[in-house]
């Protein structure tokens, strides 16, 4: 049996995307989900992030994995194994497939796939209504959403934006949950750590002034976060929040961290890509740093990664086009 993987890959719309075959293929203009065949030695979490930079030159990060299906196409059979992916980029550069589609979840089942993907559009809808559900049954009357098993278990199920956003209007009732989520975020338990902070980058996503009063909490723990993905979701949330709000000392530690990241051999594309956007911002405020982030910058061009170079050439562009005393009058 072919183990393969594919992504759901969601953006801030709560769409899904999905890409078709070309017409030489075995399912030729059958939509799907990207992804491909795992490699000898390689796992499935390594294969799908894998793929989906070959096939559309975009960086993905796994927050979910769901049930395999299994499926014999008569000449083969395969083993499908999905991930639900969040991403920087929505616009994929397509490489084996001849077009894409962002489609919302009740959008999903009107389209023409292949037949396993079927099955894992169809899973991943009704695990989608049955997270709903559960949602309507901890939410009735006036019962709160404060028992600590009950948000954890919510957290380790969510698979979409609606949900994300459900859980900042649930945050914005009541701080008491926004507050759980930080701390989570610092449990070593990896998936809850990634899952909490995930969560809480959608929330700033829609409501950025909740962050302010924990910004001093998260920035000083970035420091003894062990998890990349943990790390990514915080830079996120502060490459939105406005620096000049932050105190000096704040300011210097996050300049450090990211100027270390940049210069790291093993940080992870996205947690780069936000580390020269903080950069960036602060660069506004103390001029001096532009010469090191440039040079940061156009060290990473070399990595031939299109995320990253992209990124790096937007940065670039914004610091030519600011004059350079750009920030003396701001200290």
């Amino acid at each position: 049996m072919i183990r393969v993987t594919c992504a759901i890959i969601s953006n801030d719309e709560n769409e899904v995307l999905v890409v078709q075959r070309g017409v030489k293929t075995d399912h030729p203009f059958k939509l799907e989900f990207p992804g491909g065949k795992v490699k000898p030695g390689e796992s499935e979490e390594e294969c799908i992030i894998r793929e989906i930079r070959e096939e559309l030159s975009i960086e993905i990060v796994i927050c979910f994995r769901m049930p395999e299906v299994d499926y014999d196409y008569g000449h083969k059979q395969i083993k499908l194994i999905p991930f639900i992916c969040d991403t920087l980029d929505e616009l994929p550069l397509l490489s084996e497939h001849i077009s894409f589609k962002w489609l919302t979840p009740g959008d999903l089942m009107t389209v023409d796939y292949s037949e396993a993907d079927i099955l894992v559009a169809d899973q991943y809808i009704r695990n989608l209504e049955e997270n709903e559900a559960e949602r309507e049954d901890l939410t009735e009357g006036d019962q709160a959403i404060t028992d600590d098993r009950d948000l954890q278990r919510m957290v380790n199920q969510m698979m979409s934006m609606q949900e994300a956003e459900w859980v900042a209007l649930s945050a914005i009732e009541n701080p008491a949950i926004f507050r759980k989520l930080i701390g989570y975020s610092f449990m070593p338990d990896r998936k809850l750590s990634f899952r909490a902070s995930w969560t809480l980058s959608k929330v700033c996503d829609k409501f950025p002034e909740m962050i302010y009063p924990y910004l001093a909490e998260i920035i000083e723990g970035l420091r003894r976060i062990d998890n990349e993905s943990t790390e990514r979701s915080f830079l996120k949330i502060i490459s939105m929040v406005d620096p000049e709000r932050l105190s000096r000392r704040h300011q210097g530690i996050l300049t450090d961290h990211c100027f270390n990241a940049l210069s790291s051999g093993t940080s992870a594309i996205a947690v780069k890509a936000y580390s020269m956007e903080i950069i960036y911002k602060l660069a506004l405020i103390y001029p001096e740093l532009v010469h090191e982030l440039v040079a940061s910058v156009n060290m990473l061009q070399g990595e031939g990664s299109a995320g990253i170079v992209a990124r790096g050439r937007i940065i670039l562009k914004k610091l030519a086009s600011n004059p350079k005393d750009r920030g003396s009058s701001q200290k």
